[in-house]
Parts: C-alpha cells; structure tokens; sequence
C-alpha cells in the first residue's frame, strides 16, 4: 500500500519558534542577533497577534494557537537590498526549505472548492488549519498545512480521504482566510441553490418552453446578499478590474480580469444565476422585471476607507443575463501624470500640451487601453480653484468632486453635441468629451477649441496619426482642424514585469527581427528581464501595468500638411521628423528598460 505520507521522524511539537529563527539565520534572512531580539520578545509579540484577531472580529480569538510563523512575521523585519520585510510568506518559503516540504503559496483563483468542501468538514479544516488544494494525476491528495511536522493529522487525512496525502507549506494566515471563503462561499450557494430547487432560473433560447412554471427565488434573500457581497471583496483583493458573470447552458461561469487578462474563478449552480443577477440590478438601480433589454447601472460602494465606483451592464444572452462588473478604483483611475508610464520627453510633451489656453488634444486606442485614465489625470493635473472643468461622459466612469461631470442621456436629447452646446454658455476653461462619434460632436468640439477653451477627446483609432483621418471623415474641414489641434497621443498598456520575481534573460536572433526596430541603447544600459513567476504575481510573472505612448506634438510642418490634406504616410514621416516614437518604438523601449517581456511588447503593439 502506497505510504501516507513522505516519512519524517520529527513530532508536531518541533515546528517551534526557534526551529524557524534557526532555518532563517542559516539561510541569511537574519542575523544571530536579531533572531535572540525575536526570541527575547515572543510573549509581547504572540499578545499582538492575539490583539489583532481579536479586532479583526475573529470569535476563536482567545483560544488562537499563533503559529512560528504568525510570531516572527509580526517584527516586520526589513530585509537587505529593499526587498521589503520579512513578512508570513517569506518566513513560511524559509521554513518549508528548512523541513524539506514544497512550499505553497495558496492562490485563490485556483482553489477547488468542490474537492475542499468534499474531504474535509470546515471545523476540522479550521482546527488543524489545514485545506486540500488538488488531486494529482498520481492519485496523490495535495493539502495546505500549518505545521509541516504533524504526522498524527497526515496520518489522520490519508484514513478520512482514501488517498495518499502529499503536504505542502502554507502560511495559517492564507489558509483559514481561504476556508472561511470556501467553506462560506460553497454554504451561501448550496442555500442559495436549494431554495431554487423547484425549476430551472435560466431563461435560454432551449428552455422557452419549460419556463412557465418557474419559481423565482427572492433577490434580497440573505445566502444571495452574501454571494454578491463576497464576489465583490473578491475582485477588490485580488486587484480585478472587471468581473463577468456569464451563463451558459448547465452552468454559470464567474471571470475575472487581472492586469488586462481574464481568469475562470468560480462556476455557479445554474439556479442562483438569476437571483445573484437580480441582486447586482437591485444595487445598481436597475429595471429587475427588465430581462430582454441591455441595461446600465452604478453601484458605490467603499473599500478600507474610500469610494469605489462600479459599473454595472447586463445583456440578454442565449442563457440569460450576463453581468459585467467594471472597477473603478479612484486611486486607480485617476492618478499623478508621473504614474501613467511616460518617459521624461514625452511627459514634457504631455503637460505642455495641457498647460496651453486653448487647442484641441486627441488620446486614440482601443477599448481598455486606457484612455479614461489618462484624461482623467490630465484634468486632475488642471482642475483648481480658479479653473472650470466640465466633462461630457457616457457613462461618467468616476465621480470626481473637481469636475463638473455631465452624463449623455439619448433618452431626453440630451447626447455628446447637445451637451457640448449648452456647456459652452457655463464658462468653461477646459473640456473633456468622453468621445467623439460623429459630426456634430466633431464639429462643436473643434469650434470649442478654437473660440478658447481646452478640449480632451478620445477617438477609436490605432494609431496618433490616424485621428487626422478619422476627423475629416467626419468632415471637420482640414483648415479647421490644422488651427485647433495641439496634440495627438496613442496609447496601450503592457503588463509589467513582477519585480519579486524578474530573471535575466535574453531574445532569439528570431525574437529581434520580429520586434523589426532596434533595442535602444539606454544611458543606463539595457537590461532584459522577465519575471518567472512568484507567489506575488500568481505565477505569471506579470504585476500591474505601464502605459506606452505614441506622442505627436502639432508643430508648424504638421499644421501645414494637415491644412494641405496630406497623406496618412507623409504625416507620419513629419512626425517622426518631428521626434515621435511608434508604440513599437515605446513599447521596446519599455522591453529594454527591463519594465516588460518581449511576449507583452508584440502582443500589444504593431509596427
């Protein structure tokens, strides 16, 4: 029979404090005399960690076992080079190398509830702060564990499930937060699903016929108040921008989109499908009885003190209602122009352009590119006591106390060009137009620009130079445009290189041409870097995001070809004269500066 466990001959009472002080020393995380300080101080720091789970609302505060690692990560001590701090993970990563078990850093987008909730009952999980993780293709049970010397609990878990237990090292911390959300987030569906029991919720196409007898469960029934309130603390912790909730034919999906990718990160019971949408409608002030329409909606909501903006959108699809859940995080969106990715010369560019009394600035690219917030922190870096600006929005993405924000509704004829008329009569000094979509826009915008006042815009194209075109398709007469244009800027966002984790590496001789423009060489020297993947960024190597710009100042030249109707080939080649990189360009430039990977730079951009 296969063993239970790799053998150890140590006992649960040899995880100790001084075990631990003893792997780090000798893996150079401390020095001698800083682990004696933290054995001196145990008591004081063990009464801390007691403290903080007791006003973190734990109810097992008092009978709490704080772990070796809990103990020593409460010193918070500073780790060489500016590495950060000896935190729970660092400390749990150096003790799993000490005992010689696989170290785990628990990720929540791949925990498998169903497998958890089916080994092991939640008070058994919680007492020996233990939770499996997955089945191998071995037939092995990988489990999350505490303690990497509890040989009885192994022993104990090999009986219970029927399978060979491979342990692996977790933090305590990592582990009772993720049963209190699997084991809390499974009962609120399970309930959820229950009360549902009675017929089929997902109005599709293939189920027309069998819908009259269909019982609604309640919106405002707790387990459902519980489920969409968790989804939402779910993407704020895990740094999602967007959450999907897609139904299909058997089954509801849950994704989630993370520095610009989507991840799977639930599927729900196809019966609370409509509740949990009829939930996210009620907050969001939404028509619930509306079901075979699209409709828009706001939620506010606030997260460790401040606001959060959510947009909501539904669509009627084949099998029912999908939801979108966009962020808005103010931190996020609307930021110091300093933090949007700009090099220095195009950051000068950048805040010359708005530091101009009038004109007209154009930010192109695709949707989720980040135009929003570019804009936004322009207006950010203007707005003052003694400025005026008024925003034209559909939707207003963030509410923002030093704007005036006026919101597009077709409904009452109020749309992008009746909105910008009537603007014009409240004394502005700077305007923002969400977008320009057609002529009337176009042509007020210009007109806005050229009687005083400073215009932002965004147009849908791929490139700085193509919002030259897309104007005058919109028959904004080129004189016009070539007196009112002050700047033109393409953007995109590439994933930056996690910095816990970033390796040096080099590119193919086929990776270099395919880039098709040289690596620059940089006054520090080119440094090519990839993350490999870490605990931190969840194994992609990837955390957060840079812009890459493509900026045109319209300088006399430029003026003159638009006026003359140039081609698209020959403005380009002014504007290059003129100092303009590519997003290609930007984007390897980004590449050498060790920000990001050759993968992001090609993905993202075209030459």
């Amino acid at each position: 029979m296969a063993s239970p466990v790799t053998a150890t001959s140590r006992s649960q009472a040899d995880f100790s404090t001084m075990f631990v002080l003893e792997a780090l020393v000798h893996q150079g995380l401390l020095t001698a005399q800083q682990a004696q300080e933290i054995l001196a101080r145990e008591s004081a720091a063990r009464a801390r960690v007691l403290k903080a789970k007791a006003q973190g609302g734990s109810k097992e505060a008092a009978r709490y076992d704080v772990s070796p690692v809990e103990l020593i990560a409460a010193f918070q001590v500073p780790l060489s080079e500016g590495r950060g701090v000896l935190d729970e993970d660092r400390v749990t990563e150096a003790a799993a190398r000490a005992a010689g078990m696989p170290y785990r850093k628990i990720d929540p987008l791949k925990l498998d509830m169903a497998l958890a909730t089916r080994t092991v009952s939640r008070p058994f999980a919680q007492k020996h702060a233990l939770l499996p993780l997955e089945r191998t293709q071995q037939g092995r049970l990988v489990v999350a564990v505490a303690n990497p010397f509890d040989r009885e609990l192994f022993e104990n878990l090999y009986r219970l499930a029927g399978l060979p237990i491979e342990p692996v090292l977790s933090s305590k911390s990592d582990i009772l937060k993720s049963i209190t959300e699997i084991y809390g987030f499974k009962k609120t569906l399970a309930r959820a699903a229950d009360d549902f029991a009675t017929g089929p919720s997902v109005a599709n196409f293939e189920q027309l016929v069998s819908l009259s007898g269909t019982q609604e469960l309640d919106a405002g029934d707790k387990p459902v108040v519980q489920a969409v309130d968790y989804l939402l603390r779910y993407a704020f912790d895990n740094r999602g921008s967007d959450i999907h909730i897609e139904p299909k034919r058997a089954q509801s999906h849950v994704r989630l989109r993370i520095d610009g990718v989507l991840h799977t990160v639930y599927t729900l019971p196809a019966g609370v499908h409509a509740p949990i949408v009829s939930r996210v409608k009620m907050l969001s002030r939404m028509d619930i009885s509306e079901k075979r329409k699209p409709q828009d909606g706001r939620i506010k909501t606030e997260r460790e003190g401040r606001e959060v903006e959510l947009r909501v959108s539904t669509l009627p699809t084949a099998f029912g209602e999908k939801v979108v859940i966009r962020i808005f995080d103010p931190e996020t969106l609307v930021q110091d122009i300093a933090q949007l990715g700009f090099e220095p010369d195009e950051k000068d560019s950048f805040e010359s352009w708005i530091d101009q009394p009038h004109g007209l600035i154009l930010v192109t690219g695709p949707t989720g590119s980040g135009k929003t917030t570019t804009l936004y922190s322009a207006l950010k870096a203007v707005a003052g006591p003694d400025v005026n600006v008024t925003t034209i929005e559909d939707p207003i993405e963030m509410v923002w106390e030093g704007f005036n924000q006026v919101q597009v509704q077709p409904k009452v004829g109020l749309d992008f060009a009746g909105a910008l008329r009537h603007i014009l009569r409240q004394d502005p000094d700077v305007i923002m137009v969400g977008e320009i979509r057609d002529a009337e826009t176009a042509e007020n915008a210009i007109q806005s620009a050229l009687t005083g006042h400073l215009v932002l815009s965004t147009l849908h194209t791929n490139d700085a130079i193509g919002a030259v075109a897309r104007m005058k398709d919109l028959e904004v007469p080129a004189f016009l445009l070539s007196q009112s244009l002050v700047g033109l800027m393409a953007q995109r966002l590439l994933r930056r290189n996690c910095v816990h984790c970033v390796q040096e590496t080099t590119l193919t001789p086929d990776e270099l041409t395919s880039l098709m423009v040289p690596i620059p060489l940089l006054p520090g020297g080119v440094r090519l870097l990839k993350g490999a993947g870490c605990v931190r960024c969840r194994g992609t190597g990837y955390f957060g995001r840079t812009g890459v710009f493509e900026i045109v100042s319209i300088n006399a030249e430029l003026k003159d070809l638009i006026n003359r109707g140039a081609t698209h080939y020959e403005l380009v080649e002014a504007a290059r004269r003129a100092g303009m990189r590519t997003l290609r360009e930007a984007g390897v430039r980004k590449l050498a500066q060790g920000l990001t990977t050759f993968e992001e730079v090609m993905r993202m951009t075209a030459v």
